[in-house]
């Protein structure tokens, strides 16, 4: 079987053509960003407002009770009650889409929301007294502080979008999961476990990528092996709020 998976990774036919890896991994890709662009521009202005406000906290405990759903029976759902209203091919990328960006907004929203959570709170009062208004205390101190656990919800999501937009193909979506989906209607066994070694592959240099990506964006003051936020040690408010503030500009 081995053998098999790996004659067809390497032959020439499967690298060329509509069907091909690069046309497929470039599918794969586009409809991962798209998710997570759509799903980042709600969830991150949400946790941050739930975060600094402490309001609506229920919004985090509604979104985490909601990954429960099994992601296939929903796509299916709204297959059936969006594609029989839309003519075009919009009637299998839509569903698809709305079910990813639900799939991906938990963990982005509830890393934003713990990140700002989390912040000390002598920090933000101190960051007050120094003359910031709230919006400079959310994008100075809370935001910087928050982005740790921010980076590491983004990167929970992506991992899951990547992996789950293989079931999309089901109803027609293009991406490597057409792979797996097509070789199992035809019985090409080598085509279907190579699509999940070409997902496997894709996921681990997704995650690898952003990992490097927090170490550049993070500040190493607020960075550890677990993507937590570190305390830090101050001798007063005032200190407080200088270190969350020069932690924006690292």
């Amino acid at each position: 079987m081995t053998t098999s998976i790996w004659a067809w990774l390497t032959a020439a036919d499967s690298w060329r053509g509509p069907d091909g890896i690069p046309t497929r991994l470039q599918e794969h890709l586009s409809i991962t960003a798209l998710v997570l662009l759509i799903a980042s521009a709600i969830a991150i202005p949400l946790g941050l407002w739930i975060g600094h406000s402490g309001r609506g906290r229920w919004l985090v405990a509604l979104a985490n009770s909601a990954r429960a759903v099994p992601t296939l029976g929903l796509l299916f759902a709204l297959s059936l009650w969006i594609g029989p209203h839309i003519a075009s091919d919009l009637a299998f990328t839509i569903p698809s889409i709305v079910v990813l960006v639900l799939l991906a907004i938990p963990p982005i929203l509830s890393g934003t929301y713990a990140g700002v959570d989390a912040v000390d709170p002598a920090a933000r009062d101190a960051a007050r007294g120094l003359g910031l208004t709230r919006w400079g205390v959310l994008r100075q101190v809370e935001l910087p502080c928050a982005l740790p656990l921010l980076l590491s919800g983004f990167r929970s999501a992506t991992l899951q979008v990547a992996s789950t937009a293989t079931i999309a193909a089901a109803i027609g979506l293009g991406g490597l999961g057409r792979y797996l989906i097509d070789g199992i209607a035809a019985g090409d066994y080598a085509a279907t476990a190579g699509g999940a070694v070409l997902v496997a592959v894709l996921a681990v240099a997704l995650d690898v990528l952003l990992a490097l990506l927090t170490r550049v964006l993070v500040s190493p003051g607020l960075r550890t092996g677990t993507g937590r936020a570190r305390p830090r040690r101050t001798t007063g408010p005032d200190d407080a709020a200088a270190t969350a503030v020069a932690a924006s500009h690292t």
